[in-house]
């Protein structure tokens, strides 16, 4: 059974910097799409950023988020600097398996609130 696990949001000031981590197991991800979503109160879920044999942002983070991943510990990481007050939402993780990326699992997601 794959599992993810988010861990390390919170509450931080704009400007400031978090760094989120997706623990998974059940399978090893190292073939994997992995990527983070994040919903906004009100909003649809929305992409962030995923990583493969490339790595892709979405416009609204891009140079400020890094996405990386550690294929060893079968985590992947979200390095949040230059926060603003939009940041604010529950962030998810998303695995797409391999070999065929059809299938979809999503972790629980981890609060992230930037304070103006």
């Amino acid at each position: 059974q794959v599992q993810l696990v988010e861990t390390g949001g919170g509450l931080v000031q704009a400007g400031g910097s978090l760094r989120l981590s997706c623990a998974a197991s059940g399978r090893t991800i190292s073939s994997d799409n992995m990527a983070w979503y994040r919903q906004a109160p009100g909003k649809e879920r929305e992409f962030v950023a995923a990583s493969m044999w490339t790595t892709t942002y979405a416009d609204s983070v891009r140079g400020r988020f890094t996405i990386s991943r550690d294929n060893a510990r079968n985590t992947v990481y979200l390095q949040m600097n230059s926060l603003k007050p939009e940041d604010t939402a529950i962030y998810y993780c998303r695995l797409l398996a391999a070999p065929l990326f059809t299938r979809t699992y999503w972790g629980q997601g981890t609060q992230v609130t930037v304070s103006s």
